[in-house]
């Protein structure tokens, strides 16, 4: 239980984590690739270092010292292992892709939530490759058995940049073509970066296509989080003046910007650059009055992660806000649907919970209160901002969680 004092001001400079998508890429991919990679500014958070275990366990030299890792993949990796995702679903669901691709025999799992999570969605586009992987009842443990992989035309139901990459690290060891289509377009960082390291792959609108490849090995400079920014662009937006520096603004991440704009958040992007294919900049906020807005299934996929805290940025906005088709929110680390809906609530404000999104009547302010993290880092974080930004503040329970994604969270934030 963490108590977070209400503020009636919120500034500074903010250098937050290297972002945890690029950090699980960086690592798995250098892993399978020729030659040795340095990846720099690296996330050591829980779901990274459930990678790097991971990626150790079947042979590959991972090491690591402070926020970089050193990474020299193996011509041989072990098979017949246990591979512990703990709380990551990026690391089993990218893994199973991986350990398809090259061969491997091997049983993933992770912890209960983890396991709760649905895995069908991975076996099923894999099976079509000629992939063998078994689930538990469409969970964890996945079991996946070596096999001949050919290329396949696959179009996915939901729009998951997990999924799409699972295929892709796959496809790049099966014979032939093999191409993912999705609905609307998610996050592009295995893209990018199987390009940088050589693969035969091209991304035309939703749908990208890799052939048979072998990479090479590269270094990687992560730029910081967007998703962990968000926590303090939107301090800034609700309570005073922040500068997040050096941020990935790569344009399947942000989301988060898009919904600013719709709520009259007033930001910047300031010393705009690329680093290692990823675009990077400072974003300043400043202090704004926030309008009510409607986002819909077309908006979800480039600012999932930061549903929850664009839900609690409506709560202080003027009039009602609608947010739909984010089914995909019910089977994150908590139901993030429901979990948001009583976060908000729970601080005085009013939010109803729909099949796949949210009704919130903005008062453009919220009283405070106690609140559970349910053990979800997002909703923690979220919990975090809105008791800063209200009238009385209030606690936090099992706030440990985010130390999943941000394990200085608290420290930055000075509480």
């Amino acid at each position: 239980m963490r108590f977070i004092s209400s503020r009636t001001q919120f500034e500074g400079e903010f250098f937050l984590p290297g972002d945890k998508s690029i950090t699980h890429r960086a690592v798995m991919l250098n892993a399978g690739a020729d030659g040795e990679a340095v990846v720099t500014n690296a996330l050591m958070g829980e779901d990274c270092i459930s990678t790097c275990r991971a990626m150790q366990a079947l042979g590959a030299d991972v090491q690591t010292d402070g926020t970089t890792i050193q990474v020299k993949g193996t011509p041989c990796f072990q098979t017949g292992k246990r591979l512990d995702c703990g709380n990551s679903g990026t690391t089993m669901r990218l893994l199973t892709g991986f350990v398809a691709g090259k061969g491997i025999q091997a049983t993933l799992y992770g912890d209960a939530s983890l396991s709760s999570r649905p895995m069908n969605r991975i076996a099923k586009p894999l099976s079509l490759l000629g992939a063998k992987v078994t689930t538990t009842d469409g969970h964890a443990p996945i079991l996946v058995e070596p096999s001949t992989l050919c290329g396949a035309d696959i179009s996915l139901e939901v729009a998951s940049a997990q999924v799409k990459s699972a295929v892709l690290l796959a496809g790049i060891s099966a014979e032939g073509k093999t191409s993912v289509t999705e609905p609307v377009l998610s996050r592009d960082h295995t893209e990018r970066m199987l390009k940088a390291m050589g693969a035969d792959i091209a991304v035309d609108g939703k749908k990208t296509t890799v052939s048979k490849s072998a990479l090479r090995a590269v270094d990687v400079c992560v730029p910081s989080d967007i998703s962990s920014a968000a926590y303090f662009m939107a301090l800034g937006a609700l309570k005073g003046y922040t500068v997040c520096k050096n941020v990935g603004v790569n344009p399947t991440r942000t989301g988060i910007l898009r919904a600013f704009d719709k709520l009259g958040v007033q930001y910047t992007l300031n010393n705009r650059r690329v680093s290692g294919g990823e675009e990077t900049a400072d974003i300043a906020v400043k202090r704004s009055t926030l309008k009510a807005i409607t986002l819909t299934a077309e908006d979800v996929p480039a600012m999932i992660d930061e549903l929850p805290l664009i839900a609690l940025l409506c709560a202080f906005a003027d009039g009602e806000s609608i947010i739909s088709g984010a089914k995909e929110l019910r089977v994150k680390e908590s139901d993030r649907i429901a979990t948001t809906a009583e976060l908000i609530n729970r601080m005085g404000g009013e939010c109803y919970a729909r099949e796949d999104g949210f009704i919130i009547r903005g008062k453009k302010k919220l009283i405070g209160g106690d609140v559970d993290s349910y053990l979800d880092h997002r909703i923690a974080m979220t919990a975090a901002v809105g008791l800063i930004a209200s009238e009385k503040g209030g606690n936090i329970a099992r706030e440990e969680c985010c130390a999943i994604s941000f394990p200085d969270f608290f420290d930055k934030l000075d509480v």
